[in-house]
Formats: C-alpha cells, structure tokens, sequence
C-alpha cells in the first residue's frame, strides 16, 4: 500500500519524477474536445482546489516523501490514493477500430459499464455537482432536433413547440434558458444499468452504430459539425 501510494503520488505531485522501482501509475485522461469554460465547473475548481491542499503538505523530496506517507493515518493515506486514482478514471465515448489501434468495441462496451459501476458505487448525481445544459457543453454541438427533444423531455411539449421556428444558434440559446432550472441531463450523463438492458437488446445489430444515438442523425441543419463529446 505504502509504495503504490508513493508511485502515485510521485507521478501526480512530483515535477520531472522518475518511475523507480515499482512498475505502477495512473495514465491521466484528457478530453479531446471540450467546451471553453469546462475549467470553471463546481467539480474542475474542487478537484484543483483539493489537488493544491494536498500539494501543500506533499514533500518534493523522494525519500522525504516516503517517510510523510509512513506517518499518515489510513484514513488521509486513503483518501490520497482516491485523489490520484481519481485522474485515470476515464469513461470517454469514442470511436471504435476494429482494424487495431485505439479502442475496440468489446474494449468500449467494458470501459463504459466499469464507468457506470463506479457512478453508481459513489453515487455520482451530475445534477447534484452542477452541471447543467449550455450552448458549449451540449446545445451547440448536437443537431436542431435533439434540441428540441432536450426542451420536450426536460420543459415539456409547450416548450419545445416555441423554439422549432429558431435557427440553430438562436435554438441553442433558448434551449439553454428554458433548460437551465430543470433536471434534465442528455443521455451519456444519466444513470442506468447497462447489464439490465442486454436482454432487451437481444436480437439487435449494434455493431453498425459506429456511434451512440444522440450523436446520430441527418445533420442537414446542424451548423456546427463538431460532435459532443459525451463525457462533458
């Protein structure tokens, strides 16, 4: 336990660290696409502020580092271990390569039910953290009738009959207002048991659908092209 946690604490504290004896980390995930203010999210301005706490008291020095650790309870060794492993969680939809390279779909389908099990083991409510719908994180980047479906699904049928006339832009914008008091989270952030819908899925092709079905679609008046990425 002691040396886990100082190989991962030298990779996530330590400037210019070398690997050491044990062959042990953490790789750290990077969204490829995100939206401009994602850094002044609840949840990115406390996982910065609890990374600099911790760096407060984090020794620079290998061996210095090694004898601080020692000295520390269970409890705040623990709660060290959950804070680095914290950035190699990585629950990233992407684009399957059945030709190598990348991720494959059984790769894919592992990676995101994992993803679902630890939510669900920490209880994790992306309305609860603050997260809500806007022009950069989901609105501008899906199509014109998945706005609409957002507004029916989360401020009902009245709402959604009012912005169908708008262009895109104007749409995103209004769907965001509209949006902005409710609950309503996009279908990657909310929470299921992907093990209870297989039985429901038997007998469909899945393998065709390159991607999920929110990012499906025409995109005849789409004026953004970029998909959403799911994990925003």
């Amino acid at each position: 336990m002691t040396a886990l946690l100082h190989r991962l604490v030298t990779d996530c504290f330590l400037p210019h660290s070398t690997r050491g004896c044990l062959e042990a980390h953490v790789r750290e995930v990077h969204f490829p696409a995100q939206a401009d203010d994602l850094g002044e999210c609840v949840s990115a301005k406390s996982i910065k502020d609890r990374h600099e706490r911790w760096g407060d008291h984090i020794p620079a020095n290998d061996v210095a580092l090694w004898d601080w650790r020692s000295g520390q309870d269970d409890d705040t060794r623990m709660e060290l271990l959950a804070h680095c492993v914290s950035f190699g969680v990585n629950a990233l939809h992407e684009k399957p390569n059945p030709y190598g390279g990348g991720v494959s779909q059984h790769g894919l389908d592992v990676r995101l039910s994992q993803a679902d099990r630890l939510a669900r083991a920490t209880g994790l409510d992306m309305v609860a953290v603050g997260w809500r719908p806007t022009v950069g994180n989901y609105l501008g980047r899906v199509t014109k009738p998945w706005i609409i479906e957002a507004v029916r699904e989360g401020a009902g049928d009245r709402a959604a009959q009012l912005i169908e006339h708008l262009k895109k832009g104007d749409m995103a914008k209004e769907a965001e207002r509209l949006l902005a008091e409710t609950d309503w989270l996009p279908e990657p952030l909310r929470m299921f048991d992907r093990d209870a819908d297989v039985d429901a899925d038997a007998g469909v092709d899945t393998e065709a659908d390159d991607l999920p079905e929110f990012l499906a679609g025409d995109g005849e008046d789409d004026e953004d092209p970029q998909g959403m990425v799911a994990a925003e």
